[in-house]
């Protein structure tokens, strides 16, 4: 539990991260910028990375994984463009941060985790935070939800090595696919829309991603995939 001054001090730090993290990168959309001044992130992370919380970087959250830089939260959350009214697939549901910012906006949310561990602990959280409405399941997100599809947007939280046709299918006329893709150590952070049958594919940035492990992206025998990151490329770079 939190004294009421640790609880300020995370308000400001908060704050300052839209301000200086996310307005100052042109991140536009009201409604990104309003759910992530809202939702606590420092309750997504590990006790130990608490006052590390808003920090322009990822960080770890057991078993590999991280939580998104707060920028690349932002910007890919922006280019799906969502509608309160929109259904949302989430491929890789982590801490469930990003899982939060998507039912701020909307609360028809679906997300999909490989690892249970993950999985029970996000939900544990968003239920916590009072986001009932989202429903996680552990499985294979290279596969999608066939069974809950069309999806105005689909969000894909890790890298893959190429587009999964499975996740395309599942769009929606005119959805929004956001995906970063390309080899475990680089990737491009694509926005793809569906305009009939028709895939138009847009370049967003470079950025460093962990790799999407499933039927339709990397084995999970693959020694490469072990990298721990989710910023764009130049902010990895220059950390380098």
């Amino acid at each position: 539990m939190l004294t009421s001054d640790e609880s300020n001090r995370f308000i400001k730090m908060r704050r300052a991260m839209v301000e200086r993290q996310l307005i100052s990168r042109g991140i536009t959309d009201h409604r990104v910028l309003e759910a992530m001044g809202k939702i606590p992130r420092e309750d997504f992370v590990p006790e130990r990375f608490k006052n590390d919380a808003y920090s322009d970087g990822p960080l770890s959250i057991g078993e590999g994984q991280t939580i998104s830089q707060p920028y690349m939260v932002a910007l890919m959350t922006q280019c799906l463009e969502l509608k309160e009214t929109d259904k949302v697939l989430e491929i890789g549901t982590g801490s469930g941060y990003q899982t939060a910012v998507l039912c701020h906006i909307t609360p028809h949310v679906y997300s999909i985790e490989r690892i249970p561990s993950l999985a029970r602990a996000a939900e544990e959280r968003l239920r916590s935070l009072g986001y009932h409405t989202c429903s996680i399941t552990v499985g294979d997100g290279t596969c999608g939800l066939p069974e809950y599809a069309p999806f105005d947007a689909i969000i894909v939280t890790a890298a893959a090595p190429s587009v999964p046709e499975t996740l395309q299918q599942q769009l929606a006329k005119n959805g929004r696919l956001v995906i970063p893709v390309g080899s475990s150590y680089t990737q491009m952070l694509y926005k793809i829309t569906r305009i009939d049958n028709t895939f138009v594919t847009e370049e967003i940035t470079p950025c460093v991603f962990v790799p999407l492990i499933g039927t339709y992206g990397w084995q999970q025998s693959d020694p490469e995939n072990n990298h721990i990151s989710s910023r764009t490329f130049d902010e990895w770079d220059n950390t380098i």
